[in-house]
Protein backbone atom coordinates (compact mmCIF):
# COMPACT_ATOMS: atom_id res chain seq x y z
CA UNK A 1 0.00 0.00 0.00
CA UNK A 2 1.39 3.38 -0.97
CA UNK A 3 1.70 5.80 1.91
CA UNK A 4 0.44 8.55 -0.40
CA UNK A 5 -3.07 7.04 -0.21
CA UNK A 6 -3.04 6.75 3.57
CA UNK A 7 -4.55 9.56 5.62
CA UNK A 8 -3.66 10.56 9.17
CA UNK A 9 -6.36 9.98 11.79
CA UNK A 10 -6.50 11.00 15.45
CA UNK A 11 -7.79 8.39 17.90
CA UNK A 12 -9.89 9.10 21.00
CA UNK A 13 -10.86 6.46 23.58
CA UNK A 14 -13.50 6.58 26.31
CA UNK A 15 -12.46 4.18 29.04
CA UNK A 16 -15.65 4.19 31.14
CA UNK A 17 -19.26 5.25 30.81
CA UNK A 18 -19.68 8.87 31.88
CA UNK A 19 -16.07 9.88 31.16
CA UNK A 20 -14.87 12.01 28.27
CA UNK A 21 -13.10 10.63 25.23
CA UNK A 22 -9.34 11.11 25.58
CA UNK A 23 -6.83 11.52 22.75
CA UNK A 24 -4.54 8.48 22.76
CA UNK A 25 -2.64 8.75 19.49
CA UNK A 26 -2.61 8.88 15.73
CA UNK A 27 -2.54 6.35 12.91
CA UNK A 28 -2.55 6.12 9.12
CA UNK A 29 -5.42 4.42 7.27
CA UNK A 30 -7.19 4.47 3.90
CA UNK A 31 -10.59 5.48 5.28
CA UNK A 32 -12.63 5.91 8.48
CA UNK A 33 -13.63 2.23 8.68
CA UNK A 34 -10.06 1.01 8.38
CA UNK A 35 -8.94 3.66 10.91
CA UNK A 36 -11.57 2.43 13.38
CA UNK A 37 -10.38 -1.17 12.97
CA UNK A 38 -6.71 -0.16 13.35
CA UNK A 39 -7.58 1.93 16.42
CA UNK A 40 -9.39 -1.03 17.97
CA UNK A 41 -6.39 -3.27 17.34
CA UNK A 42 -3.78 -0.76 18.52
CA UNK A 43 -5.43 1.10 21.41
CA UNK A 44 -7.92 -1.32 22.99
CA UNK A 45 -6.04 -4.62 23.01
CA UNK A 46 -6.49 -5.06 26.76
CA UNK A 47 -10.10 -3.90 26.96
CA UNK A 48 -9.02 -0.37 27.90
CA UNK A 49 -11.84 1.25 25.97
CA UNK A 50 -15.60 1.32 25.91
CA UNK A 51 -15.89 3.62 22.89
CA UNK A 52 -13.60 4.79 20.07
CA UNK A 53 -13.61 7.91 17.92
CA UNK A 54 -11.43 8.33 14.85
CA UNK A 55 -11.22 11.75 13.23
CA UNK A 56 -9.34 12.70 10.08
CA UNK A 57 -6.57 15.00 11.30
CA UNK A 58 -7.25 17.45 8.49
CA UNK A 59 -10.84 17.89 9.72
CA UNK A 60 -9.82 19.17 13.16
CA UNK A 61 -10.03 22.92 13.57
CA UNK A 62 -8.61 24.55 16.68
CA UNK A 63 -8.19 28.00 18.13
CA UNK A 64 -4.66 29.29 18.58
CA UNK A 65 -3.17 29.95 21.99
CA UNK A 66 -1.95 33.41 20.90
CA UNK A 67 -5.53 34.39 19.98
CA UNK A 68 -7.09 33.37 23.29
CA UNK A 69 -7.60 36.94 24.58
CA UNK A 70 -9.61 38.07 21.58
CA UNK A 71 -11.28 34.68 21.12
CA UNK A 72 -12.61 34.31 24.68
CA UNK A 73 -12.81 37.96 25.78
CA UNK A 74 -16.38 38.53 24.49
CA UNK A 75 -17.63 35.98 27.04
CA UNK A 76 -16.54 38.11 30.01
CA UNK A 77 -19.40 40.59 29.58
CA UNK A 78 -22.08 37.86 29.52
CA UNK A 79 -22.19 36.43 33.07
CA UNK A 80 -25.58 34.83 32.41
CA UNK A 81 -23.77 32.25 30.29
CA UNK A 82 -21.95 30.93 33.35
CA UNK A 83 -23.65 28.32 35.52
CA UNK A 84 -22.88 30.35 38.65
CA UNK A 85 -25.33 33.03 37.48
CA UNK A 86 -28.35 30.80 38.14
CA UNK A 87 -29.74 29.84 41.55
CA UNK A 88 -30.67 26.18 41.92
CA UNK A 89 -34.00 25.27 43.52
CA UNK A 90 -33.75 23.88 47.07
CA UNK A 91 -35.01 20.48 45.85
CA UNK A 92 -31.89 20.02 43.75
CA UNK A 93 -29.02 19.00 46.03
CA UNK A 94 -26.21 19.25 43.48
CA UNK A 95 -25.69 19.62 39.79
Amino acid sequence: MSEEKLELFEVFVRSKRGLDHRHVGSLHAEDHQQALEYARDCYTRRSEGLSLWVVRSGDIVASQEDDSDSFYDPMDDKPYRHATYYQLPKEIKNM
